[in-house]
């Protein structure tokens, strides 16, 4: 093994174990709420997760964008420009949590109207929500220090924080609900601790290990026009690329609940395995955005160059391990995650669609990290909105046989879904040959 390759194992490693507990907290929630009694608890924590989850995922700019101008910066080795950049992201979080607190109101009024939590739910997912949104704050600031730690070639330190949290919560959680007797409010302030206790640690690590960065700290600079244009930028098009990939995912849910319950279990079982795959490749995404940006900022373009022919090479390694555990264990894998006789009957009509995930969505992971590394965001965002419009065409096309069987028609939303996957990656890798590759 060459030292690319370890050096992008040391990135990759750690953040796919960050990318695999990430879910845990929303599932140590729902374990919990799940043994209370009433279904209610689980339906008041799943509505709250959903709204969250979607809110920031929409602002997941603050990690990506930190990442890639951070590593730019300490690839050209401009020290006082990665302190700025840490600053000016953190502030530019807390600045959005502290808005989405003063919006808390027309926040909660907008989303369960979107959602629509059914009347005995509802009070109990107002308790989860008007609570657990004080974690913004730790959240969004978290966000901005992770893709900072990121950027700086650090990938343990966003490790270590995701494992500590899910233990923070685990214990929190079950000690306000069963030590204390509290109900969905027990499981909402564990939630929130958890998250206090991520950023707390995250800014302890920071001080402890790069405190000796503060003496490059130039404050003058900081929120200059220029530098603030180009930190907006960069984090407009990852926005509004997210927004694609959200509205996406959002209608390929609704579409399948439209088509009953049968088809909507299905295909949530089904895109767990696109998830299980996209954890994986998302830790060397992360290793095309550190390397990836801090050679391209040092002007090494030799190294450049080799790191993208070993991100590729471990990119078929993964994708074709994938492909062959899905052909092989779909089945079995399936059955895992339900048991329900009519869910599994039915996943068979479909499970050869998640054969293709990987194969079809691999190129566009790796280009999301190597682009965000080199900031090349408008070419993610071009993308992303072609790849939108060719999803929803593909959509739209199945209007015209209604008159078939659901069956038929889930095969046109799988189908929308696999040729958007590849068709990302398609275009990205034109973009890159057309508009980077000549310019590096």
């Amino acid at each position: 093994m060459n030292i690319r390759d370890r050096q992008i194992l040391q990135i990759a490693l750690p953040s796919i174990v960050s990318n695999i507990t990430v879910p845990l907290l929303g599932m140590i929630d729902v374990a919990i709420v799940g043994h209370m009694g009433s279904p209610v608890y689980i339906g008041a924590v799943a509505v709250g997760s959903m709204i969250f989850n979607l809110v920031y995922w929409l602002f997941g700019f603050l990690r990506m964008g930190s990442s890639g101008l951070t590593a730019q910066a300490l690839g050209r080795r401009d020290l006082t420009e990665v302190t700025r950049i840490l600053v000016r992201s953190t502030a530019i979080a807390l600045g959005i949590a502290l808005l989405l607190i003063i919006l808390q109101i027309l926040m909660k009024w907008v989303s369960f109207a979107l959602i629509g939590p059914t009347a005995d739910v509802l009070p109990y997912a107002e308790t989860y929500f008007f609570i657990v949104i004080w974690g913004a704050p730790a959240v969004l600031g978290l966000y901005s220090l992770s893709g900072w730690f990121i950027g700086m070639q650090n990938t343990r330190f966003p490790m270590f924080i995701s494992i500590m949290q899910n233990v923070v919560n685990i214990l929190t959680s079950l000690t306000l609900v069963y030590g204390f007797g509290m109900r969905i409010e027990g499981v909402a302030l564990g939630t929130v601790i958890a998250q206090y206790a991520g950023f707390i640690v995250a800014m302890g690590l920071l001080f402890r290990y790069y405190g000796r960065l503060r003496r490059h700290l130039v404050m003058k600079g900081t929120f200059v026009r220029e530098a603030m244009g180009r930190f907006f930028n960069v984090n407009r098009d990852i926005f509004l690329r997210t927004l694609c990939l959200v509205t996406v995912n959002l209608y390929f849910t609704s579409a399948g609940a439209r088509q009953g319950a049968v088809i909507l279990s299905v295909n949530t079982v089904l895109m767990q395995l696109y998830l299980f795959f996209s954890y994986f490749m998302d830790g060397f995404a992360y290793a095309g955005e550190a390397l990836g940006g801090r050679t391209y900022g040092a002007k090494n373009i030799t190294a450049f160059h080799e790191t993208l022919r070993r991100l590729w090479m471990w990119t078929f390694v993964v994708t074709v391990a994938y492909t062959l555990l899905y052909i092989v264990g779909g089945r079995w894998i399936v059955s895992l995650l339900t048991d329900e006789a009519q869910v599994l009957e039915t996943s068979c009509e479909y499970l050869w669609w998640a054969w293709l995930i990987p194969a079809a969505g691999c190129v566009a992971f790796i280009w999301d990290g190597v682009f965000i590394g080199l900031t090349a965001t408008r070419g993610m965002l071009v993308s992303s909105f072609l790849s939108t419009l060719t999803f929803f065409t593909i959509c739209g096309g199945s209007i015209f046989f209604t008159h078939h069987s659901s069956l038929f028609t889930n095969h046109f939303l799988w189908l929308a879904m696999i040729v958007y996957l590849a068709m990302r990656g398609i275009l990205q890798t034109i973009w890159y040959r057309l508009r980077i590759f000549n310019g590096i």
